[in-house]
């Protein structure tokens, strides 16, 4: 058993027995919007890719957070929710922000250009982290 899996399997046996639901836990990625435009015009793809680089690297990362563990006990029914930066700046800015109110996160470097694309947090309830969000619409 994975190490801190135990603690999930406490946490949602507690919330069966009190009748209430599970947390709705939620990974959040924030990916550059400029990165598909001239003059950097990236294909599709490669945005995919550098999501899935940074939402990989953050449930690694946090695969001991109990967060982490339940989220990952139910593969069908992971959430992620994929916001829009404008450009690296703003990335780095939300990178930041995070940092300073201790929020769990990755921000994804592609090498060897060290070109910050995305960041990933670990999966988290909606409510907690969605006032540093709020201000990122969905990627198009």
């Amino acid at each position: 058993m994975h190490r801190g899996a135990g603690s999930v399997f406490l946490w949602a046996r507690k919330m069966a027995a009190s009748g209430a639901d599970p947390q709705i836990l939620v990974q959040y990625l924030v990916l550059r919007k400029d990165l598909s435009q001239a003059p950097f015009a990236w294909p599709a793809g490669a945005l995919v890719a550098q999501a899935c680089h940074a939402a990989t690297a953050a449930l690694h990362i946090h695969r001991d957070h109990p967060h982490t563990a339940a989220y990952l006990q139910d593969l069908g029914r992971m959430r992620k929710v994929v916001l829009e930066a404008a450009d690296e700046s703003t990335l780095k800015e939300l990178a930041e922000t995070l940092q300073q109110k201790n929020i769990d996160h990755m921000l994804w470097l592609e090498q060897p250009e060290n070109i910050a694309t995305c960041i990933a947090l670990r999966p988290y309830p909606k409510e907690e982290v969605n006032q540093y969000l709020k201000k990122y619409r969905l990627f198009k």
